[in-house]
C-alpha cells in the first residue's frame, strides 16, 4: 500500500509522511533517547572519546537492544568514518549489526596491539514495517560512537564489538582498523581527497571504490543519491513498488573496505529522501550516519555542515531544499540554510588558516546532459553566493556524466580553462564539476563527448535549466569537458608558506584509471 500518485505528486514530504504513518502503525514503537555515557579514559589518550546524543527527528526510533543470540555469532558490518566538525579532533565510528547486541563499544589505542580504552557506542534502530517496500518487518541496528579530543595528524587503531565479540581478542585482529586525523593549522603537508556522486551497489561501483581507495585520499565526499534504495528519485512515499530498505546493508557493505579508514561525508540527494522515517525524509539517514552537527540547525536541517582539512574548506548543503525539479521539500529550511550559507561562507573566506573553500551538494548549478539538466533553484539562490565569496570548486551530482565548466559568472563563462590549464579565482568566475557517474546508469549530452585525448570543443550546447514555470531551453557556452563514462575525482592540495603559490589541481578518471580531465586552481598563501 503506498500514496496514490495523483496525491503523491502533490504533497510535500511531511504530508506525504503523515499519511504513511497514519497507513503503517506498529504497536510499541519505543520512542526516547537510550545514549550511554562515556567512560573517562587514563592516560596518554585520555578523554579521547565518548558517547554522544544525535540530532533526533520526531519519529527516529533510539532504544538499547537486549539480545536473543549470543554475542559471539553477530558479527559487525557496514564499518564507516566521517569527520565531526573539528577533523584534527573529532571523528565518527558507526557501524551495523544484523541482530541485536548487549553493550556495543569502540576500542581505540595508538597501537594496534594496545586497544586498552574500551568507550560505550549508541544504538538507533530503524524498523520499517511491511508494505513500506520490497521486504517483511525489518529492523536495521546502527551504532555509533563519538570520537572527541583527538590529537591533530595522529594514526589511531579501533576495532567495535559487543558482548561475545571484543576485536581485542587475539582471534579477531583481523577486525582492525586505522585512521589519521586531520593536520594541525598551517601545516605545508600536501593531501589528496576524492568525490563522486550517484552511487548503488554493483559490481561497476565496487570497482570504482576499489580505484578511490587506491588514491589513498584523507577523506572522500559523497554528492549525494547515496544507494538508491528509495528508487523513485521525486521524493514519493517509500511503497512496495519501490523501496528497499536492504539496499542500505549491501551500500554500506560494499564501502567498508575504503570507509573504515577514510572518513565518508555525505550531501544529500534527491533518492535520499525516505519520507517514511520522518517529515523531512531524511530520518533513515540520521540513524545510518552522523556527520558534523554545525549547521543551521541539526535536529531539523540534517545533511548540511562545514569542516575544515588543512588550508581547505569543504561545505555541504541540501539542495533539495531549493529544487524547482524535484520539490518535495522545497523550502522545508525556510530560507535558514541559504542564510547560513552566506554566513559560513564568509566565515571560511576571512580565515586567515584557510586558502580554498570547497562546496559540495547534489542538484547541479550547471549541466547539459539530456537528463537532470541544471537546477534554476541552486542557479538563483546560492550561484550568485559562490561568486560573491569565490568559492574555489563547486561538486555536484545528479547528472551522471563527468561534466567540468569554464569559470563562470552570471551563466556566462569569462575565460577559457582548457584542460590542463590554471584557474586564478581572484580574476572572477567559478568552476562546477559534475560528479554524478559514481555507479549508476551514465546519462548521455546533446553533443559529442569532450575531454583529454578526445577534445570535441563546441561554441554553444543546447540544452534547458528547470526554474519555477518548468524547463526553459537555453544555448550555453560553459560546457568545457564531458566524459560520459563512469568515473570519479581526485583533489591533490598542495600548501605552501606565506606569500607562496597553493595550488588545488582536480584530476577526473575514468573507472580504467584514466585521465579524463585535469585543471589546477591557484591562489597565494595568505596566512
Amino acid at each position: 500500500m503506498g500514496l496514490p500518485a495523483h496525491l503523491a505528486e502533490s504533497l510535500s514530504m511531511p504530508e506525504q509522511h503523515e499519511y504513511l504513518r497514519r497507513a503503517f502503525s506498529r504497536r510499541g514503537l519505543l520512542r526516547g533517547s537510550a545514549i550511554a555515557a562515556g567512560t573517562a579514559l587514563a592516560g596518554s589518550t585520555a578523554g579521547i572519546a565518548r558517547a554522544s546524543t544525535p540530532a533526533q527527528t520526531p519519529t527516529l526510533i533510539t532504544r538499547t537492544a537486549t539480545a536473543d543470540v549470543d554475542g559471539s555469532l553477530v558479527a559487525p558490518f557496514g564499518r564507516h568514518l566521517a569527520y565531526g566538525a573539528d577533523p584534527g579532533s573529532q571523528m565518527r565510528v558507526s557501524w551495523q549489526v544484523p541482530l541485536p547486541v548487549r553493550n556495543p563499544f569502540v576500542r581505540i589505542g595508538r597501537s594496534p596491539l594496545d586497544l586498552s580504552h574500551r568507550m560505550t557506542a549508541e544504538v538507533r534502530d530503524l524498523f520499517t514495517p511491511a508494505g513500506i517496500g520490497k521486504s517483511a518487518d525489518i529492523d536495521q541496528y546502527y551504532l555509533h560512537a563519538t570520537l572527541d579530543n583527538l590529537s591533530p595528524d595522529t594514526t589511531y587503531y579501533y576495532g567495535v564489538g559487543h558482548d561475545g565479540f571484543d576485536p581485542a581478542d587475539p582471534g579477531a585482529a583481523h577486525t582492525v582498523y586505522s585512521f589519521t586525523t586531520a593536520p594541525k593549522a598551517h601545516s605545508t603537508r600536501p593531501f589528496s581527497f576524492t568525490a563522486f556522486g550517484d552511487q548503488n551497489p554493483s559490481y561497476t561501483s565496487i570497482g570504482l571504490n576499489a580505484l578511490v581507495q587506491a588514491q589513498n585520499p584523507a577523506f572522500h565526499l559523497h554528492a549525494g543519491d547515496i544507494c538508491y534504495a528509495e528508487e523513485t528519485g521525486h521524493g514519493l512515499p517509500a511503497d512496495a513498488s519501490n523501496y528497499d530498505a536492504r539496499q542500505w546493508d549491501s551500500f554500506l557493505a560494499q564501502i567498508e573496505p575504503l570507509a573504515t579508514r577514510v572518513p565518508w561525508m555525505v550531501a544529500f540527494g534527491n533518492h535520499d529522501m525516505e519520507s517514511w522515517y520522518s517529515p523531512n525524509g531524511y530520518g533513515g539517514n540520521e540513524a545510518r550516519f552522523t556527520l558534523p552537527g554545525n549547521g543551521p540547525d541539526p535536529a531539523t536541517i540534517p545533511g548540511v555542515y562545514s569542516f575544515v582539512h588543512g588550508n581547505v574548506a569543504v561545505v555541504s548543503v541540501d539542495a533539495n531544499d531549493v529544487s524547482y525539479e524535484i520539490p518535495a521539500n522545497f523550502g522545508y529550511t525556510g530560507g535558514k540554510q541559504t542564510a547560513w550559507l552566506d554566513r559560513r561562507l564568509g566565515e571560511l573566506r576571512a580565515r586567515t588558516d584557510i586558502d580554498f573553500v570547497v562546496v559540495f551538494h547534489h542538484h547541479c548549478a550547471f549541466s547539459t546532459t539530456s537528463s537532470h539538466a541544471s537546477e534554476g533553484g541552486v542557479r538563483e539562490q546560492w550561484v550568485p553566493l559562490y561568486e560573491k565569496h569565490q568559492v574555489d570548486l563547486v561538486i555536484n551530482g545528479h547528472n551522471h556524466v563527468y561534466e567540468r565548466t569554464d569559470p563562470v559568472v552570471q551563466d556566462k563563462a569569462v575565460r577559457p580553462l582548457p584542460i590542463g590549464g590554471t584557474h586564478t579565482p581572484s580574476r572572477g568566475g567559478v568552476v562546477y564539476v559534475t560528479a554524478g557517474a559514481g555507479g549508476e546508469s551514465v546519462y548521455s549530452f546533446p553533443v559529442p563527448d569532450s575531454y583529454e585525448g578526445n577534445e570535441a570543443r563546441v561554441d554553444s550546447v543546447p540544452t534547458y535549466w528547470t526554474g519555477e514555470d518548468g524547463k526553459v531551453t537555453e544555448n550555453v557556452d560553459w560546457s568545457r569537458v564531458r566524459y560520459t563514462g563512469y568515473s570519479f575525482i581526485r583533489v591533490d592540495i598542495a600548501p605552501a608558506a606565506p606569500g607562496r603559490t597553493t595550488t588545488l589541481t582536480v584530476r577526473a578518471l575514468a573507472a580504467t584509471g584514466t585521465e579524463v580531465d585535469r585543471f589546477t586552481v591557484s591562489r597565494t598563501a595568505a596566512r
